[in-house]
Order: C-alpha cells, then structure tokens, then sequence
C-alpha cells in the first residue's frame, strides 16, 4: 500500500499559533509533530521519555539548568527523559518534535502553554 509523501514546510502552512505541536505522522507509538515557538516555554521535564527537538527553518535555544545549546536549521537534539529544560526563540523558529503518543508538552505541568495533545494537521 502507497502512503501519501508529507510536505514539511507545507505542513507549516496550515497553523501559526506558537507553542502548539500538531501531529503530521506517526510510526509505531511515536508521533511526528510539529510546532512553531517564540520566546520563552517553561521549565519543565518528561519524567518518562526523552524528547527529539529537529530545527526545520530558523533558530532556538534549549536552556538546562546547568547550561543551554543553540540549534540552527538543520540541527537536531535528544533532552533526555527528566532534564529539566526550557525551550527559546527569540524570532519565529520551526521544528519539528517525536515523542511517544500522549505526550505532554508541558511535562508534568498544567499551564496557558498546555496544549491540547493529538491534534493532527
């Protein structure tokens, strides 16, 4: 059976909301998810998962406790499963994330920037 080809960048096309990944694809239990960010995210961590940050088009900063990383287009970084860690882009940056289904973006916390999970584009 042939499966419909996703088109990333287009995919981006269809939101703008900021902090809000949707879900293009999924592959086993993991979801493919896409988000566009701005600013500060919270600090918060995944007690029971890492979590895969895939830059698609711009820049942004994972800040942990004990430091950060800058990714650039093209970039990709594992947090691992409880690092505590707050997201950054101080313009508009597009990634990409893939987590196990149900996954949270918020971690274990409730907040504005909760986003309602498994919602597909």
């Amino acid at each position: 059976m042939v499966q419909k080809k996703i088109n990333i960048k287009k995919k981006f096309k269809d939101f703008f909301e900021h902090w809000s990944p949707k879900i293009i694809a999924e592959m086993n239990d993991y979801q493919f998810k896409l988000a566009r960010v701005k600013g500060d995210f919270i600090w918060h961590s995944h007690d029971d998962t890492d979590e895969v940050f895939i830059v698609i088009e711009g820049t942004m900063k994972i800040e942990f406790r004990d430091g950060s990383i800058e990714l650039k287009e093209g970039e990709m970084y594992v947090v691992p499963k409880g690092t505590e860690h707050r997201p950054h882009a101080n313009e508009e940056c597009k990634i990409m994330l893939v987590e196990p289904r149900g996954v949270v973006n918020t971690g274990e916390l409730t907040t504005e920037l909760t986003a309602e999970n498994d919602v597909w584009l």
